[in-house]
């Protein structure tokens, strides 16, 4: 070897070495978006112990990403669950679970051949309704109507739901597909069950049969996975969240992957834990991967009432939640304090053009950052919204092979270079 090519070679190097410290890396976001994503977690909920499966996964991510140091803040949670069996038919026709029907998250388990009585919304009387429910045909029935009018008319609809108001064995309730499921209410369980069916599945059908069972879970035991970098500076901090648990299952054969909601944003806080591990940071960063989010954020309002450090030096908080996907336009909702930040983030991302917008939304209890925003804490909620994936998700749909990695840079650069210019 010559001298001049050992030069070349050694400043080659060096270039690279630079470059991969200051970039984003995709092969390893959509490593941890792939696995996560899998069925080796049954869909990062609570029955199948998914969910705890992954927080070691990502204790162990964050060490190999070079981190300080990496904690897990037990904490419990009540959370009703549907594991085993899950068979539905209507009019002797066997419905798919997760694609025509899902589960009310508060819902109880049912067994048995019932009628179903269809409410006329079009002519829709309360009492008339109460009177159909009284006849013999009817008795032990499910009400069958949609979700958003029985919401609207939620008196008289809320008393189907109650042990003793009326005779009938359950509810359905019908939202148009793909179907969707949830767990934030699930800390209880209701008197009667409440299936969610597509419109077509339910049209026309005068019995169902069912054989659903539920599994409640009390003091489940779960945790957060916190990982820090220590800066130069040790008296503020930026925090960095995501949650990593999601729906898990409904029945023995259907998980919820979750690969959008939010492996996407889990991979995205493991990624720059592990840039600011190789690009020593000026302040302490936190890299707080929540579980309980998909039950009513559970776990990040109790990292919110015992913080590791106090909630005041936090500088900036980032809570980035299903940015698996393409939408040119960012999302995000943003606290009173840290409007003077937004402003920031409007000048770079104006200046970089990493989005084409940003829109901001009012601040929602909708995802990890509001137990901190109503705690005065300045934080941003990123959350790609309206693109490919997002209309999967709380769906089955939601998939590795469904989510989109588009806004997975932008991100990242309109983070780190609004942390280069914050004061």
């Amino acid at each position: 070897m010559t001298k001049k090519t050992a030069i070349f070679g050694i400043v080659f190097a060096i270039a690279f070495a630079a470059t991969q410290l200051n970039a984003q890396d995709m092969a390893h976001y959509k490593q941890i978006i792939k696995e996560l994503s899998s069925a080796k977690y049954q869909g990062r909920g609570y029955a199948k112990g998914g969910a705890n499966k992954a927080g070691k996964y990502l204790q162990k991510e964050f060490e190999k990403a070079g981190v300080d140091e990496v904690i897990c803040q037990p904490f419990k949670l009540d959370i009703n669950t549907f594991p085993k069996k899950m068979i539905l038919w209507a009019d002797g026709k066997k419905l798919v679970p997760g694609v025509d029907y899902s589960m009310r998250e508060y819902s109880p388990g049912v067994y048995g051949e019932f009628p179903v009585y269809h409410v006329d919304t079009l002519n829709f009387d309360p009492d008339k309704m109460f009177a159909d429910l009284a006849k013999p045909e009817y008795a032990n029935c499910f009400v069958a109507c949609e979700f958003w009018f029985a919401y609207r008319h939620h008196e008289a609809f809320g008393r189907l739901q109650k042990a003793g108001e009326c005779t009938n064995a359950g509810l359905i309730q019908t939202w148009t597909s793909p179907i969707k499921f949830y767990k934030a209410y699930g800390h209880r369980v209701v008197d009667k069950p409440i299936i969610w069916m597509t419109p077509e599945a339910v049209e026309g059908v005068k019995t169902i049969r069912a054989k659903i069972d539920n599994k409640f879970l009390k003091d489940y035991e779960c945790f957060n996975v916190i990982a820090k970098v220590e800066g130069k500076k040790h008296d503020s901090c930026y925090v960095f969240t995501a949650h990593y648990d999601h729906l898990g299952n409904l029945g023995r054969q259907v998980y919820y992957a979750g690969a959008n909601d939010n492996a996407s944003g889990t991979a995205a806080i493991v990624t720059l834990a592990a840039y600011y591990a190789q690009n020593r940071p000026e302040y302490d960063m936190y890299f707080i991967a929540f579980s309980g989010e998909d039950a009513n954020l559970r776990g990040s309002e109790f990292y919110a009432q015992h913080p590791l450090v106090p909630l005041e030096q936090i500088k900036y908080l980032f809570n980035i939640d299903m940015i698996g996907d393409n939408n040119p336009v960012q999302y995000c909702e943003v606290s009173d304090e840290g409007m003077r930040g937004f402003a920031l983030f409007e000048q770079i991302n104006n200046e970089k053009h990493h989005f084409e917008s940003l829109n901001r939304g009012e601040l929602a209890a909708n995802s990890d950052h509001y137990p901190f925003a109503s705690r005065h804490v300045p934080c941003i909620f990123l959350e790609n919204q309206e693109g490919d994936a997002f209309q999967y998700y709380h769906t089955i749909f939601d998939t590795y092979e469904t989510v989109r990695f588009e806004s997975y840079e932008p991100v990242f650069r309109l983070v780190r270079d609004f942390i280069e210019q914050y004061r």
